[in-house]
């Protein structure tokens, strides 16, 4: 099935706050305060390297090939010294210039060649090796951190932004590639090479040297200051495109377009996507000017040095200094041209290592995370004996995580000492005003959320004592949001059951009595029901998850508020295959409308998480109490569309 899904890369930015992840090119200032932020992990160190334990022999290999690629890279210029000294511009005995030396000028230039070729398919594997290892923990960690999410409670997902769980997943994870792919080779390939670069200036000559490296701070100022202009804009370029995205994903949504139409305010989006689009064109100009005058004072540095090294030579030269030879002028000034940018990086090691561990620190935050909700070590599956379809609730109070606490420390109960029985295949409603707790009734007997006190029991057993997805499997739930993915008709169906065959589909569809509107369609079962099903309207998209449910056959079918939203029509028809789909089944129905649960077998009526009243329609509305007087109220005037349910 085919499923909405991000890359990498981007943040994901909302109209009124910020993505939190690695700023790219970024001010460090800002990138450092982002680093602080990050949560501190127990022994993080240990705990990344145990992600690199599958990868112990590749990444030894790429530590030598680094090794051996930064030792390689300073022998070019030794061999051009002698090129030049021993194969262009040979001296005789007595120091007389002699014609070029072929065969040894032939012998240096295979070997220079040599080292090139070598270096370049060193750096291919090594290049390979990073990559594979960077994407492999990568995809490793972002596999486990999705799985331990779905393993998480309800709860957390209501208490959560969906943004922030999909930084995690896409920005931390995504930036631990990155991190992993050049912080290593980085850090030893630039030391190596800078180590390996001043043996052999040193070699070349020491008064050079010296000269080189009087100049090389002020060149490394020079380039920092410029970078960091040119960060600070980064920073802003990329704040602005992330607001563009946030706009593009506000206004261009389904849900978007309808509200920009039904308010005819498609000018005014217009308006503030282009201001955006103009300071992102703004800044875009900038940050290419700063970077044009940045590598215009790089060559003015680049050119600078060597110049001043010519002039220096001249001076050794003239003053009698017989090491000073074209061969070492040149071997040093390429030797040289080489250490600017190994420097560069190795003074954004210390930043790049606090990236990568605030990156590692946020996503083990959430891998430490514990589910609120588990099996038990000895959980059992559901018995499926003669109590399969039996719901009990003994004395169950609960509060939510977050409800509001009333004096003192204790929350208010959603439910309050909460008992009843709903033996196989009957039908049984719960009524009441909103917020008396129907609703939380539909989330304990599936465990999506864990009675505070008392027991609630599925075919005869503690629901704590099954595991989760035994129990589960036994259980279909039709909410009022129905929620379809964008894909077609049979693909949504076969999210119940996989295996479904084509018959089986029009089967449920049938029951649902929705196959015949299904079958109007020019694709049929093929059809592409849009982004969360707006192709279909709100009856068409509840009966397709009736047939949904109905594929998986559950024991027990919980109706929460399946039909509030529908208008006079299409709640018939729906109510009618919510009939069909309940014969033969336990069902517990949440509703509003009495209309709908009125041929119950019995209606319990909840008011302050407490369950008041319970027993037939009948005999309710002859009590005269609270049901009556809902009953009576409901009678004297229409129930909108659309009443919120608990």
């Amino acid at each position: 099935m085919s499923m909405h899904g991000g890359g990498g890369g981007g943040a994901q930015v909302g109209r009124y706050g910020k993505a939190r992840t690695r700023i790219a090119s970024a001010d460090e200032a800002a990138q450092r305060a982002e680093n602080a932020d990050a949560p501190k992990i127990p022994h993080l160190l240990r705990r990344i390297s145990e992600l690199f334990a599958p990868h112990k022999a590749a990444l030894v290999t790429t530590v030598v090939l680094v090794l051996i690629g930064a030792a390689l890279s300073v022998i070019p210029p030794l061999l051009t010294q002698r090129a030049f000294d021993d194969g262009l511009f040979p001296t005789g005995a007595g120091g007389e210039a002699s014609p070029p030396n072929l065969p040894v000028l032939t012998t240096l230039v295979l070997a220079m060649i040599a080292v090139f070729v070598v270096a370049a398919l060193l750096g291919v594997w090594q290049t390979w090796l990073t990559s594979t290892i960077g994407n492999k923990v990568m995809g490793a960690l972002r596999v486990r951190l999705f799985s331990h999410l779905q393993a998480m409670e309800l709860s957390f997902f209501t208490r959560t932004k969906t943004g922030i769980i999909q930084s995690r997943l896409q920005n931390d994870v995504g930036g631990v590639a990155g991190v992993l792919t050049n912080t290593v080779s980085s850090v030893l390939g630039n030391t190596v090479t800078v180590i390996s670069a001043f043996v052999a200036m040193l070699l070349l000559n020491w008064q050079l040297t010296v000269v080189a490296l009087v100049l090389m701070p002020f060149m490394v100022i020079a380039q920092r200051r410029v970078g960091q202009v040119r960060a600070r804009l980064a920073g802003r370029t990329q704040e602005s495109l992330s607001e563009m995205t946030a706009i593009t994903q506000e206004t261009l949504s389904v849900s978007g377009i309808l509200l920009s139409k039904s308010f005819s305010r498609q000018q005014s989006e217009i308006e503030r996507y282009s201001d955006e689009n103009r300071n992102q064109i703004g800044l875009q100009v900038r940050q290419q000017m700063t970077g044009q005058w940045f590598f215009a004072m790089v060559n003015i540095f680049m050119s600078s040095i060597p110049a001043i090294v010519y002039l220096v030579s001249g001076w050794l030269i003239a003053g009698g200094n017989t090491d000073v030879t074209a061969g070492t002028i040149v071997a040093f000034t390429t030797v040289q041209a080489r250490l600017l940018f190994p420097l560069m990086g190795l003074m954004r090691v210390a930043l790049d290592l606090q990236t990568s561990s605030a990156l590692f620190a946020r996503i083990f935050e959430y891998l430490d995370l514990r589910p609120a909700i588990t099996d038990a070590p000895d959980a059992r599956d559901v018995p499926t004996d003669g109590a399969l379809g039996r719901v009990e609730f003994d004395d169950v109070s609960f509060h939510y995580p977050d409800a509001v606490r009333t004096e003192g420390d204790e929350p208010r109960p959603t439910l309050d000492g909460v008992s009843f029985t709903i033996e196989p295949g009957q039908f049984a409603a719960f009524v009441g005003p909103s917020g008396a707790g129907k609703t939380t009734v539909s989330y304990l007997v599936p465990r999506l959320y864990e009675a505070t006190s008392g027991a609630v029991r599925f075919a005869g057993v503690d629901v704590r004592d099954l595991r989760r997805d035994s129990l589960m499997s036994h259980i279909g739930i039709v909410s009022q949001e129905t929620y379809l993915f964008h894909a077609s008709i049979a693909d949504n169906l076969r999210y119940a059951n996989p295996d479904a065959s084509d018959a089986e589909l029009e089967a449920a569809a049938r029951a649902a009595n929705i196959h015949e509107t299904i079958a109007s369609f020019p694709e049929g079962y093929d059809t592409v029901v849009g982004e969360r099903g707006y192709r279909l309207s709100g009856g068409e998209k509840q009966r397709i998850a009736i047939a949904r449910v109905l594929l998986k056959d559950p024991a027990v079918l919980v109706l929460d508020e399946a039909t509030s939203a529908l208008d006079t029509i299409s709640e018939r028809v729906v109510q009618q295959a919510l009939d069909d789909a309940a014969r033969g089944r336990t069902t517990i129905a949440i509703a509003h409308r009495l209309s709908t649960v009125v041929a119950a077998d019995v209606i319990f009526v909840v008011v302050a998480g407490r369950v008041v009243e319970r027993g037939t329609h009948a005999e309710l509305v002859e009590a005269g109490g609270v049901y009556a007087s809902l009953y009576r109220q409901q009678e004297e005037r229409p129930v909108q569309v659309g009443e919120a349910a608990d």
